[in-house]
């Protein structure tokens, strides 16, 4: 499936930005434009049941990764991946070929279980309040609690449940395909202290933010930036 894309900035370089589940491309209101100030022609993508992209009969994994490869051009000079994102870009990247990659919280590991991930929990979130929004997301700018609230309106649940097929599963990459960054929350609930180290040992560069929630670029902006030195 082709995928609704915004692009900020004309530069020579190439960034791709993919979001997480339940957001779309303006979650990353603040990054894009960032990284257009530092010369890049950043292109985000909305996923398949997100933003103004289309619905789809299923919402796999590998699904949301070849859209990503349907859609993005090869060979940029960057692409980062958000939760869901990460998932993709990583299950993407070999064809994408950024010459780097990183990978903010990405969701390699949702835990199986009654107390593990289940699709339902997730979809329920869709008639979220402003004042549930808020505090999940006490960190957060109000323009950003805004987003959130449109971009539930606008997104299909039903991506929640797709995911179950992989909880339990562990997605952990076995090697960096293209130099790696995995940007961590502080504490990560989709990897762990242990999963971490066995990313180092595999070849990942990896950094915790200290304080930030999951959505690291939207609890800490400057944070974020800051763990991107030397990879933007």
């Amino acid at each position: 499936m082709r995928l609704h894309t915004t692009t900020w900035g004309e530069g020579d370089r190439v960034a791709l930005l993919i979001h997480g589940i339940m957001a779309d491309h303006r979650t990353w209101r603040r990054v894009g434009p960032a990284l257009a100030d530092k010369g890049y022609r950043v292109i985000a993508v909305d996923l398949r049941g997100h933003g103004a992209s289309a619905r789809a009969g299923s919402y796999t994994a590998r699904g949301f990764a070849d859209d990503v490869v349907e859609t993005l051009p090869t060979g940029a000079e960057l692409a980062i991946g958000h939760s869901l994102g990460g998932l993709a870009l990583s299950l993407a990247v070999e064809r994408l070929a950024p010459r780097r990659a990183v990978y903010s919280d990405p969701a390699w590991h949702l835990p199986a279980g009654d107390d593990g991930y289940r699709g339902e929990l997730f979809a329920q979130a869709k008639a979220a309040t402003r004042e549930q929004v808020a505090a999940m997301n006490p960190r957060w700018e109000a323009v950003d609690v805004d987003i959130e609230l449109e971009t539930l309106k606008v997104w299909d649940e039903a991506t929640a449940y797709g995911l179950e097929a992989v909880a339990g599963t562990d997605l952990l990459p076995a090697r960096p395909v293209v130099p790696s960054l995995v940007t961590l929350a502080d504490p990560s609930m989709l990897v762990s202290a242990e999963r971490a180290a066995l990313l180092v040992e595999r070849g990942f560069e990896v950094r915790t933010v200290a304080g930030a929630g999951h959505t690291i670029h939207r609890d800490d902006f400057d944070a974020f930036m800051a763990a991107l030195d030397g990879w933007i």
